[in-house]
């Protein structure tokens, strides 16, 4: 049989039973765009959080108090030694020539209340440098005063969105918030900077300096510490001298953990690419699932089509012919089921896409692929039972419906 006769047999047999075609069209179609919805999603936020930390440069380092180590065991245990970091400590760190800027931070949570109006809000102290560092913006107003960070003074920069709760549409420049009970003068309010803090909302936040921030919480200890390196090349060596000069200010001991931009983000986009892999991995069960209908259905279809199957055994052809009959049917069956899929899921994350335009959704290189062949693949292996069966059958047998 040429092969323009098997795709016209093949097409006629599945034309001859549409309601039992589409059925199976359906299903196939909806593995396929599952796959590539959720890939989409995958991917999108894998690129998400990427954009996240490349929007804060590519210099970044933080400094952490505590020495995270492997300590052994099955599992391996990760234990921290805790330690304080000073202001003095950031200090000695902005004096590296490799280090640009420095921008220590002390993190709590506070009421912040303006006339009758209060929310608890994250309260971050840190310095001028802060600035520089994070990549912020000023809708207006002007950021924390530079100077000795040791000495702090009662103002304040604000989030765009304390900014709308507490005040609404009155401006909010010079005026005084309680924050736990202390006065701040409001000097600067930011830009939507819900981008510009990894792990950190700066839109419901405000910003004080980072000596007060230690006496209104009590806490001689910073949270973190904010290094920009001198440059792309310099983050090695910067890295390197934190550790030396943090070893040189606690009597010898390495005890806090340095942890680069490029560390993170490596980490992050393993985790979210394994992560993309996995949700498509289980849409993908959703094809077997497809398939294992399609075993179903064309073993009905070859109880249905003895006749049929008996009628071109007497005519000649052999079993061989009659498999490559039933698994050509399942082949474009799957193959159009592909491309409706196909054309459902690009559909449905153009769909997305326009929906959420800040979110960087995209479909991966390898997704279409993927579906397609998995379609193609799993409708071949779970139809070969019944085509195999079909080319056994005894054409006198067949012929007479037995």
């Amino acid at each position: 049989m040429r092969l323009s006769d098997l795709f016209k047999f093949s097409l006629g047999a599945l034309g001859g039973a549409r309601t039992r075609t589409w059925l199976m069209l359906l299903a196939m179609s909806i593995g396929v765009s599952s796959v590539l919805l959720l890939t989409a999603v995958g991917e999108g936020t894998r690129h998400y959080v990427n954009n996240q930390f490349m929007d804060l440069g590519s210099h970044l380092l933080i400094v952490m108090p505590g020495k995270l180590e492997t300590t052994g065991g099955q599992p391996p245990i990760l234990s921290a030694t805790e330690v304080d970091i000073t202001i003095d400590d950031a200090i000695a760190i902005s004096r590296s020539p490799s280090i640009r800027r420095v921008a220590p931070m002390v993190l709590g949570s506070a009421p912040a209340s303006w006339n009758q109006r209060e929310r608890t809000v994250n309260v971050i102290g840190s310095t001028a440098d802060l600035y520089d560092v994070r990549k912020l913006t000023m809708a207006s107003g002007r950021f924390l005063p530079t100077g000795d960070p040791t000495r702090g003074a009662p103002v304040a920069v604000i989030g765009d969105t304390l900014k709308a709760e507490l005040f609404g549409n009155t401006a909010a420049l010079g005026e005084r918030i309680r924050i736990d009970g202390q006065k701040f003068q409001i000097i600067g309010v930011l830009e939507d900077a819900g981008g510009a803090g990894v792990g950190m909302d700066l839109r419901d936040a405000a910003v004080i300096p980072v000596a007060t921030a230690q006496n209104l919480f009590d806490s001689p200890s910073l949270f973190r510490v904010m290094v920009e390196a001198d440059g792309h090349s310099a983050i090695s060596r910067a890295e390197r001298a934190i550790i030396d000069i943090m070893r040189m200010r606690h009597n010898g001991e390495e005890d806090v953990t340095v942890i680069t931009q490029n560390a993170m983000l490596a980490t992050f986009d393993n985790i979210l690419g394994s992560l993309t892999l996995a949700v498509g991995g289980i849409a993908a069960i959703s094809l077997a699932v497809a398939g294992v209908l399609i075993m179903n259905v064309m073993l009905v279809a070859v109880a249905q089509r003895k006749t049929e199957i008996g009628l071109l055994k007497a005519i000649g052809s052999p079993g061989r012919q009659i498999l490559q009959l039933f698994l050509a049917e399942a082949s474009m069956l799957a193959l159009l089921g592909a491309l409706v899929g196909l054309i459902i899921g690009f559909a449905g994350v153009y769909g997305l896409a326009k929906a959420l335009p800040d979110f960087p959704i995209g479909i991966p290189y390898w997704a279409p692929l993927a579906a397609a062949g998995t379609s193609l693949g799993t409708s071949v292996i779970f139809c070969f039972l019944p085509a195999r069966r079909a080319a056994k059958l005894d054409p006198v047998l067949a012929l007479a419906g037995h």
